[in-house]
């Protein structure tokens, strides 16, 4: 059976799990997933996986990922989209300039606490936030723990055709963002430390860690020989073994390894590979030995 990973770009409007179907008849398989789901109206790469590979999706999702966006001022929506529901309107709003939106960028630096949109894929008892939003319940959503790198203002644009609220000012921005932000509830956030509110169109997500949107293929482009092997994408190194050690790690026992790695992962990840060449294990390395974790 396949195995590896797959650069998808998704088009705005279909959902992450409908992008997947293109790799299930291509290679024949139900066994894919993916690492990070993107909202229905967003676009950008999502790296998806097939076979055994989908044991490591975790590895990918937690990558710190960038964003682009536009960001409207002056309302808000109960989807925190442009196209929304209106629930809040500003009547009239000061002239907001680049350079008012960059003085409050710096309060969204770092590790803060971000409460998810009503819209979103939390769960809330079993039950996904988003669809007892749709049963027009109200959820008390935690505030979580992220961490935004950077955030720039590229340049004052126009507002999204199909908005359902005034917006008096837009800007085209980009975020460099860790694993669990919400791009919508930045949006808003951004909004109401400038005074007003905010909601977001045209969200793209070009990398993840150092994926590009750019190495991705369109669902109805997909062919084989886009199947990548888990160690080009994965920051791991590779250590080779014999045949006696891959039956080993197979088996699930460790093996003795008496040349030093040098592994800058924290947890001190390796790949083996076997005589073929063909990576086996994702391996954990200690001095003296190494150990398996996940079998591929």
């Amino acid at each position: 059976m396949a195995s590896g990973f797959v650069l998808l770009n998704k088009k705005a409007g279909e959902t992450s799990f409908r992008a997947l179907f293109p790799l299930k008849k291509l290679f024949n398989t139900r066994r894919v997933g993916h690492a990070g789901t993107l909202d229905l109206r967003a676009s950008g790469l999502i790296v998806a996986a097939v076979g055994k590979a989908t044991r490591l999706l975790p590895f990918i999702e937690k990558k710190d990922k960038t964003y682009s966006f536009k960001l409207h001022l002056g309302y808000e929506t109960d989807t925190l989209e442009w196209d929304g529901d209106v629930i809040k309107q500003s009547e009239s709003l000061k002239e907001i300039s680049v350079e008012d939106v960059e003085k409050v960028i710096p309060t969204f630096l770092g590790n803060i606490k971000q409460i998810p949109p009503q819209y979103c894929a939390v769960k809330i008892k079993g039950v996904r936030a988003s669809d007892l939003a749709e049963k027009g319940r109200t959820v008390d959503l935690k505030p979580r723990d992220i961490h935004i790198s950077s955030i720039k203002v590229l340049n004052e644009t126009h507002i999204t055709q199909g908005a359902t609220g005034k917006a008096f000012k837009s800007f085209e921005m980009i975020c460099h963002c860790s694993k669990g932000t919400y791009i919508r509830a930045l949006g808003r956030d951004i909004g109401n430390a400038l005074g007003t509110y905010g909601s977001v169109s045209m969200i793209c997500r070009h990398r993840i860690g150092n994926i590009s949107v750019e190495q991705a293929h369109y669902g109805e482009d997909l062919k084989e020989s886009h199947l990548i092997s888990v160690e080009k994408l994965l920051d791991f190194p590779v250590i080779a073994v014999n045949e006696k050690e891959a039956n080993a790690i197979q088996n699930g026992n460790w093996i003795p390894y008496r040349e030093k790695i040098e592994v800058e992962n924290p947890d001190s990840y390796v790949l083996l590979s076997d005589p073929n060449g063909e990576v086996i294990s994702l391996s954990t390395y200690e001095p003296g030995r190494i150990k398996p974790k996940i079998a591929l």
